[in-house]
């Protein structure tokens, strides 16, 4: 699900009402601690469906916590975004507010972890075995150690959110040439706002929610999503033209509050340690499925045109954004290093 991002004020607002959240949530939250009276409840939220990857990610998550606690810790699970939006879920994530929540690395983590923009980068990613490779290697190691410092969150394991194609309603793209001029809706990471306007678009950031409407409105021309959004968002019956561009692979952390981590038993951490684990498994599997089906279901209805395209065209159009990020992100030598997967 691609992230909606919270505007300034409604972050002002979760912060000044910061030391209420944390003093009534984690008193809820961790009021069994200790006691044998009642179990620890974790709260844990993500913007997906029931249906979403996520979804499966969470409850394979929760069946390990409380099975390997024997029911002293359980988890509730808050879908379809009920807390917040992915950047309101990561502060309250850090403030201990919530236990944990699937932070993209676009939405949930690029806001407050520029290291995260590294693995935003256009064209990254040849496919999906580097893209793990590199999650579970240092390149996400070094986004972690990043998460703990600058949002004091634990990243359990990196989640699976899809790969982003391009489309439209108005003409085929198959080169960058034929992407020029359009109003193209894109996720607000400034990355990929700066890599469609380098593919000559113009790059809009608007709210997920907003973007059918938007669509059916003549607002933008297309916009880029994940197989299982165009499906299950509907956005088929809204666009024509789909450019397998593959120029994201979306990254999700599965981040935990350290500052409740800490107030946790030592076999109550073992048991988040081991669920994070067995959930990244569980949510991979499932969105890899799901995104298969959803293509499946795609071609099936013939409402797309799916057009090939070469990468490397649009990849030579973007690496002036990999210069002019390298230092936010760690250096060249870091981008040198996830394209080396």
């Amino acid at each position: 699900m691609t992230p909606v991002h919270a505007s300034a004020a409604t972050l002002t607002r979760l912060f000044r009402a910061a030391p209420v959240i944390v003093a009534v949530v984690a008193a809820l939250t961790l009021s069994g601690c200790g006691t044998g009276a009642a179990p620890v409840v974790l709260k844990v939220a993500h913007n997906g469906s029931v249906n979403h990857p996520y979804q499966a990610g969470f409850e394979r998550f929760k069946e390990v916590v409380e099975a390997e606690t024997n029911g002293a810790v359980q988890v509730q699970i808050f879908e379809n975004g009920q807390l917040g939006t992915e950047e309101e879920a990561s502060i309250m994530v850090k403030l201990g507010a919530l236990a944990a929540s699937a932070a993209s690395a676009g939405g949930g983590l690029g806001p407050f972890v520029p290291a995260a923009e590294a693995v935003n980068l256009p064209l990254i990613f040849r496919d999906m075995e580097p893209f793990y490779r590199g999650l579970d290697g240092a390149p996400g190691e070094r986004v972690a150690a990043a998460a703990a410092e600058q949002l004091d969150t634990m990243v359990l394991g990196w989640w699976f959110s899809g790969v982003l194609n391009t489309w439209n309603e108005v003409r085929p793209v198959r080169t960058p040439d034929d992407l020029a001029g359009l109003k193209i809706r894109v996720m607000g990471t400034p990355v990929l706002v700066e890599a469609f306007q380098a593919l000559g678009t113009q790059a809009t950031p608007m709210s997920f929610g907003e973007l059918y409407s938007a669509l059916e409105q003549g607002v933008v021309d297309g916009a880029e999503s994940d197989h299982v959004d165009l499906l299950y968002e509907r956005f088929y019956e809204v666009t024509k033209y789909v450019s397998l561009t593959e120029h994201m692979y979306l990254a999700a952390g599965l981040v935990f509050s350290r500052k409740l981590f800490g107030q946790l038993t030592p076999e109550a951490q073992q048991a988040v340690l081991l669920a994070g684990h067995e959930a990244t498994v569980a949510q991979r599997a499932a969105m890899e499925v799901a995104t298969l089906e959803a293509l499946a279901i795609l071609h099936e209805r013939g409402d797309l045109e799916f057009i090939e395209v070469d990468r490397s065209l649009f990849q030579a159009r973007v690496l002036e954004v990999y210069r002019n990020n390298a230092v936010r992100v760690g250096g060249m030598e870091v981008i040198d290093e996830i394209v080396g997967y």
